[in-house]
């Protein structure tokens, strides 16, 4: 496994990100988060820092979690999408950090006007709410289920819902899922 590291003042290429071993490329994110942070500071000189995990699992690919005062990621889809990270989910991030310490900031749409506008004007982005990753492999759904027509897996979220009573039913025959065993999909 490759430990190539970055130059400290440049975006990485693609063939570059593809060498990194997974700590290395939690260095580099992290340079890339602070060169965002720098930029955002360039129009918002009070801006504090966030705190940065890599902890957030699932579909979701990033989170301003404001109330833990920092920035979340998915380490999982990171090591997937690398140059994907780099260019458009940690900009969008920074972009939440910003519209929330913005005055009123708390009030805002997540993905409103002041977003969008950092979006396009601070990072030179589309503003795109949703990424397009593939989130097989970082999402488990190892709870194995069956309605009248085919299988389904659930999470363990889902799952423990289902347990506590939560009915559900599938889109196309609208039959009860009914829990089968444990297991992941084949």
């Amino acid at each position: 496994m490759s430990h190539t590291s970055l130059p400290s003042d440049s975006l990485p290429s693609v063939a570059l990100l593809d060498t990194l071993s997974p700590a290395a490329l939690i260095d580099a994110a992290r340079r890339r988060i602070d060169e965002t942070l720098a930029q955002a500071r360039e129009v918002h000189p009070a801006l504090p820092a966030p705190k940065v995990w890599f902890d957030l699992k699932g579909a979701s690919a990033g989170q301003a979690h404001l109330g833990r005062g920092g920035l979340r990621f998915n380490k999982a889809l990171l090591l997937d999408n690398r140059q994907a990270y780099f260019d458009e989910v940690i900009p969008h991030e920074m972009a939440h950090w910003l519209v929330f310490h913005l005055e009123n900031g708390p009030r805002l749409k997540p993905h409103g006007r002041e977003w969008q506008t950092v979006m396009r004007e601070l990072y030179g982005l589309a503003p795109r709410v949703t990424h397009r990753f593939d989130v097989s492999q970082s999402q488990r759904r190892p709870y194995h289920y069956r309605c009248d027509c085919q299988s389904h897996y659930f999470t363990a979220q889902r799952h423990a819902q289902a347990a506590r009573g939560r009915r559900y039913l599938c889109r196309r025959c609208q039959g009860v899922l009914r829990f089968i065993a444990k297991g992941e999909p084949e």
